[in-house]
């Protein structure tokens, strides 16, 4: 740690800063990754994607009332679907649960395919707060420090309602896109209210249920909850049908008392036909477990999700969600883990 222009410093994964939802912390080596060098070497397919930082957090508690956060970023790529505040930006939030607020944003001003800093002050009131910063979907993540003013408590945060991980895994709609701002993807959103660890294992058309991912899941040191969805990346039902049933099985194996929800895709208006396939396909492989006396395995038609008024306004490109639409994913499927997590929504 150290000080400048009257802020105390600490650089990621320094503490008192706390990192969720990464798998590789190496501030000396400028890596901040989803997945380990070990699976990008066994799955070259999630080279890029896997080193993207989708659903990591970084939560600290201080009663400063100002906050520096200056952020690093490999580049900030143009994302046809995605402004800048989501597809390279961080938000930051105040406390935990239900009951957090939304402080703001920090992202680059500009398209670039360089090395680009950031770094912007945010003010807060003068109590001690948990702060919670939601890092990049899309750009890489190669540096970030948080500054509190010099005589400031800066301390670690409390720990989350539920610290073992809810892990989810699916298509860029698990990932984010096409969110506003990390904060308001659906996975992010949930998190959040749940006052929960998470792990997004979404991935931009690459997640196909391989049964390599299938294991690396399993053998995850702690899970609270798995919630799968991959039905987007499935080339085809034939494709669905040949992985969705395996990809469970080989984590139940692992975790036999683990709670799992199956989802089907939210966007079902432009292939209805398709989509209904796809979605008996899930419900299946639930039904078949359930019969065969698991009783930990749940199945949310995302269907439903969006509602029945206004569907076209969920979404940028009538696939992918926009806050809206990720919003209304959260708020279906937020009663679902609530209740499998503590007894009832909350």
């Amino acid at each position: 740690m150290y000080t400048e222009k009257g802020f105390q410093i600490a650089s990621l994964p320094e503490p008192p800063l706390r990192l969720y939802g990464l798998a590789v912390a190496d501030g000396a080596g400028r890596r901040f990754w989803r997945l380990p060098p070990h699976m990008l070497e066994k799955m070259p397919q999630y080279e890029f994607l896997g080193r993207r930082c989708a659903g990591g957090r970084v939560r600290f508690a201080t009663d400063s009332p100002r906050v520096l956060v200056r952020m690093t970023l490999d580049a900030s790529r143009e994302d046809i679907n995605i402004p800048l505040s989501g597809s390279a930006g961080a938000d930051v939030y105040l406390g935990s649960g239900r009951s957090s607020v939304y402080l703001g944003y920090i992202a680059p001003d500009v398209h670039t395919a360089r090395e680009i800093t950031v770094e912007k002050v945010f003010k807060k009131g003068n109590d001690l707060e948990t702060v919670t910063v939601n890092l990049p979907r899309n750009d890489l993540l190669l540096g970030l420090e948080i500054g509190v003013e010099e005589q400031a408590v800066f301390q670690e945060a409390p720990d989350y309602r539920t610290e073992e991980p809810v892990v989810f895994y699916g298509s860029s709609i698990t990932e984010g896109g096409c969110a506003g701002r990390p904060g308001t993807s659906y996975v992010s959103i949930l998190g959040r209210w749940l006052d929960a660890d998470v792990r997004n294992f979404g991935f931009s058309g690459k997640a196909r249920g391989e049964a390599e991912f299938a294991r690396y899941i399993a053998a995850l040191p702690a899970m609270r909850l798995f919630v799968y969805d991959y039905d987007h990346n499935a080339p085809d039902v034939e494709h669905l049908r040949a992985t969705h049933e395996a990809f469970f099985r080989i984590v139940r194996e692992a975790w036999p008392e683990l709670p799992i929800v199956m989802l089907s895709r939210p966007d079902t208006d432009k292939s209805p036909a398709d989509a209904a396939a796809r979605r008996e396909v899930i419900r299946r492989t639930c039904e078949t477990a359930r019969a065969a006396g698991d009783k930990q395995v749940w199945f949310a038609d995302g269907g439903m999700f969006f509602g029945d008024e206004g569907r076209a306004e969920c979404t940028i490109d009538g696939t992918h969600p926009n806050s809206l639409g990720f919003m209304r994913m959260a708020r279906s499927l937020y009663p679902l883990l609530a209740r499998i997590l503590y007894g009832g929504a909350e």
